[in-house]
């Protein structure tokens, strides 16, 4: 049976859909802003929120680093503009303290190798690599040596790619989510049948989604064709600035999301065929022979 346990949650077959609010850079550095954000996933039932934690000068390439870009800051260079919207030590005990306080699970996508030693501090229940880490194995390894259940996510890569992590990380503690890194992606792009096929390559990993399409319904298919997780970027306003707002969900069709989730579980049943008390009358009444 592919199932984990993320923090004191199980999630994988046989359990509720793991749902995570990707909150990622759209706080914009606010401290306010995630606050709001980690309040409204709670309150719309989420079970875990994610940012995203970088080492500015070990991800951003050096020809990109004085590249100068308009911000709602002013206008300043690319490394600056990663600084900023980068959370340090105490804002993460913040944000700790505050998602203990509204029960809610929380954790990151690591970067790099000495953003994954930052977030050991906190003791989070799992990790998740980008898909554009999905080649970096050694973050990956470094990662998966926490002894923490681990999501790679699968964007951008080929068959071969996604084959050769998990090769190398080995299947246990082993979380993987399908997913399109176009943002925001054409629905005719997101291909979600392959969802199926990593449930048959992978049957003892739990195989989930990430989806980054504007609109809800086919993170619901999504959960229909089996994810036993899903993460959805959450915001509190689409035209918010930002380079993921576009393509990320506000609270209330995080709520909506949540919701019919609880409902496609309820209604895609065990697959036993049986006859329900509800149908008895009209069994009783409607059969001739």
């Amino acid at each position: 049976m592919a199932e984990m346990k993320l923090g004191n949650i199980m999630a994988g077959d046989g359990h509720p859909v793991y749902v995570i609010a990707e909150i990622g850079i759209n706080h914009n550095g606010s401290l306010e802003v995630a606050k709001k954000l980690i309040e409204g996933a709670a309150q719309a039932g989420c079970d875990a929120v994610k940012f995203q934690k970088r080492t500015p000068e070990l991800c951003v390439p050096m020809d990109q680093r004085l590249i100068e870009r308009d911000t709602p800051w002013g206008r300043m260079t690319y490394m600056d503009y990663r600084y900023k919207v980068e959370f340090g030590f105490e804002d993460y005990s913040e944000i700790d303290a505050y998602c203990r306080q509204q029960g809610i699970a929380w954790f990151a996508s690591c970067w790099d190798e000495e953003a994954v030693d930052f977030m050991e501090q906190f003791n989070p229940p799992c990790y998740k690599a980008a898909s554009a880490s999905l080649t970096d194995l050694a973050l990956l390894k470094k990662t998966k040596d926490t002894g923490r259940p681990l999501i790679i996510s699968t964007g951008m890569s080929t068959m071969e790619e996604v084959d050769a992590a998990v090769e190398a990380l080995g299947r246990d503690n082993l979380m993987i989510a399908h997913t399109n890194s176009t943002y925001p992606c054409p629905v005719d792009q997101l291909n979600l049948r392959m969802i199926t096929t990593l449930k048959q390559m992978y049957p003892d990993n739990p195989i989930g989604y990430s989806g980054h399409e504007v609109g809800l319904s086919t993170t619901w298919a999504a959960v229909a064709l089996g994810a036993v997780f899903v993460e959805r970027h959450v915001t509190l306003d689409r035209a918010m600035w930002g380079s993921d707002q576009a393509a990320s969900v506000e609270i209330s069709g995080m709520s909506r999301l949540v919701s019919n989730i609880r409902d496609i579980e309820k209604a895609l049943g065990d697959g036993v065929k049986r006859v329900y008390e509800g149908e008895a009358a009209a069994r009783k009444k409607l059969r001739r022979v």
